[in-house]
């Protein structure tokens, strides 16, 4: 069938779902538009051929024959039928149909996903050429869907170009080896690289060739404060693309790219405010025979009908009821005395008015009287924040679905020959120390709200770094390393990103502690943020949601992205050190006071100074003047957690 977005594109492709259950039941297949809506939304892709077939090879044969060789799509993407079952034969289908294997595309798919599981061994990718047409399968998950397709999909331009014989367009944007070439031209220890982004940056580093004995002995890099690192991330982190997204729990955390009107009335109908009886307010107190009930869910269009309501009946009403449109006021249930009931004794019959004086519009809400259709109940840069207020006010005024930025992927990634996995490393050897700095950057992220996909650790080989941070850029908007950014013999991670990656450094010091070496850069080809932060636990946290972090929410469409900072009265004296110190401390609010106790020894190495940290005292520079704080003195302080109530 053919999809319903037919409008002009520079790629045509086919979607092709198989899946025995989606092709009884349309409304079962997540992963055939999911795909759609993530290539729509690059603007490079028309999907113009969408299908379902079950896990049969002769649907899938003639599916994929069709769109190849009479459609001609420049791209066919097949869900499903990749894995161990006996009824996925989607590879024994498309195998035949290929003129020529794609193993590297292959290989990439797999890498990916086995870097997320090692379940993802199990699947049976297939891709390859027929004609001029790109075949790719994908599992049958959506969500391996999207983590294949966002692996390769800064490639496949390029693949398609190559295949229709023509150059790669100036407007489209490609990674990964223009032709497998890289140039460098030495000049001393540094070198201009030319990347295969077509990029041209003058690398500081010494080259990756040069031996130890030439390693260089201060670092190249200028050193420069705090504030101008801030401004340098905040200047390159561009806002994700827009994406429409159900108003549901899936929404926490997005920022609106739009301003967002009531499209109902609340309420939508005149509604009591008490439970009572709705009555005509001209009236006035008396005995009143009990008619029809009006209930929060009574849909019964009866009770507002004036013609079934005599002039001596009231009507019974919950909280939330609908009133007559006879009546024009409700009296308080508390404000009446009943007089008769029914003969089986289980309904009010005549009910006594005590109240003196009753208004009209008494204890009633008028139709959209709390908000009227096009009232502007969210505006462009709003959070939809995790205390979950903002959804029921969507949700109330007939909202189903919003454009919001899509929230950055953010992978993080250890690096380090003496670096373990703390999971899997029962006992440490010799030399050995488990990664923490992994965890507790994926924790800090996904307690921020973004998605953080976790690279796992990679040793301190030049090929391995190159490598890894390629693939990790397929996957990620923001890539976070910890480790390698210092000057010893096996710091490779500023080098690697300059001469192999083609990534221009924005700094690579910072006149801080903890952090000083930290280094942050960007991809000109896509614009991805790498941040190499150092490998030392508390340099790697405190450094994070300096710089990090502020970033993200950038990204995002916050509309404050930077840091929360308060005042705080210190409980000690804290000595100062030549660097500005970020002094990890423990904020409480103390009557109406915020208190700030320091979390005890803050080497950069040391854990124990992040446990339950929830701030970070902005100290000044050492002074002839001034070389200590004294207890009960006003330091500005970084919010990096939750306020504790009490010392």
């Amino acid at each position: 069938m053919a999809a319903e977005n037919d409008t002009p594109s520079m790629y045509t492709v086919g979607i092709l779902t198989v899946s025995d259950t989606s092709s009884i039941d349309a409304t079962k297949d997540k992963s055939g538009p999911l795909l759609a809506e993530l290539l729509t939304e690059t603007r490079q892709y028309n999907v113009r051929q969408t299908a379902i077939v079950p896990d049969e090879p002769t649907p899938i044969k003639k599916t994929v024959e069709h769109w190849c060789d009479t459609m001609g799509v420049d791209l066919v993407l097949i869900t499903g039928g990749t894995g161990f079952s006996p009824r996925d034969q989607t590879p024994e289908a498309v195998t035949p149909l290929l003129d020529r294997l794609t193993p590297g595309i292959t290989h990439v798919l797999l890498a990916s996903s086995v870097a997320v599981t090692p379940f993802a061994a199990l699947s049976r990718p297939v891709t390859g050429i027929r004609k001029k047409t790109l075949v790719i399968s994908f599992p049958g998950s959506p969500k391996a869907c999207k983590e294949n397709l966002m692996a390769i999909l800064n490639i496949l331009p390029h693949g398609m170009d190559l295949l229709k014989d023509q150059p790669p367009s100036s407007s489209k944007k490609h990674s990964g080896h223009h032709h497998g070439h890289h140039h460098h031209h030495h000049k001393g220890h540094a070198c201009v690289h030319r990347s295969d982004t077509h990029g041209q940056h003058e690398s500081r580093s010494v080259s990756l060739d040069a031996p130890v004995s030439q390693r260089a002995r201060t670092s190249p890099y200028p050193i420069i404060p705090v504030d101008e690192a801030e401004k340098l991330v905040a200047d390159n982190a561009h806002l994700t693309d827009i994406v429409s997204v159900r108003v549901s729990q899936q929404l926490l955390g997005h920022v609106l790219a739009e301003d967002v009107e009531a499209v109902e009335a609340v309420p939508g109908y005149r509604a009591s405010i008490v439970d009572g009886y709705a009555v005509r307010a001209s009236q006035g107190p008396g005995i009143y025979t009990v008619g029809s009930v009006s209930l929060a869910s009574d849909n019964d269009d009866s009770s507002s009908s004036s013609s079934r309501i005599p002039h001596d009946h009231i009507v019974r009403i919950a909280t939330g009821g609908m009133v007559p449109a006879e009546m024009d006021a409700v009296v308080m249930v508390e404000d009446t005395r009943l007089v008769e009931v029914s003969e089986d004794g289980k309904e009010e019959k005549r009910v006594e008015i005590l109240a003196k004086s009753i208004t009209s519009g008494e204890n009633i809400r008028e139709i959209g009287s709390d908000c009227d259709i096009g009232t502007v109940v969210g505006y462009k840069g709003q959070n939809i924040s995790l205390v979950g207020g903002e959804l029921g006010v969507l949700a109330s005024v007939g909202i189903r679905q919003v454009q919001v930025y899509r929230k950055p992927r953010v992978g993080v990634l250890s690096t380090g020959n003496e670096v373990v996995d703390h999971v899997s490393t029962a006992q440490l050897k010799q030399g050995e120390i488990r990664d923490t700095n992994r965890i507790t950057l994926l924790g800090a992220i996904k307690t921020a709200g973004f998605e953080a996909i976790d690279l796992g650790i990679i040793k301190d080989k030049v090929h391995d770094i190159e490598s890894r941070l390629r693939e990790a850029l397929e996957q990620v908007d923001v890539l976070i390393t910890t480790g390698g950014v210092s000057m010893g013999e096996a710091d490779f991670m500023k080098p690697v990103l300059e001469q192999k990656i083609g990534a221009k450094i924005h700094f690579g010091r910072v006149k801080m502690k903890p952090g000083k070496p930290t280094t942050f850069a960007t991809r000109d080809s896509d614009n991805k943020l790498i941040f190499a932060l150092p490998g030392n636990p508390a340099s790697a946290i405190v450094t994070f949601y300096l710089f990090v972090l502020p970033g993200l929410r950038k990204m995002a469409g916050y509309a404050q992205h930077e840091n929360p900072v308060i005042p705080v009265e210190i409980t000690d004296d804290v000595s100062l050190d030549p660097r500005p110190e970020y002094h990890r401390v423990r904020v409480s609010i103390v009557g109406n006071r915020f208190i700030a106790g320091s979390t005890g020894g803050q080497r950069s190495s040391r854990m124990l100074s992040l446990r339950q940290a929830n701030g970070l005292l902005k100290l000044p520079a050492w002074t002839e003047g001034k070389q200590k704080l004294a207890k009960g003195e006003t330091v500005p302080c970084v919010l990096i957690g939750p306020l504790n109530p009490s010392a």
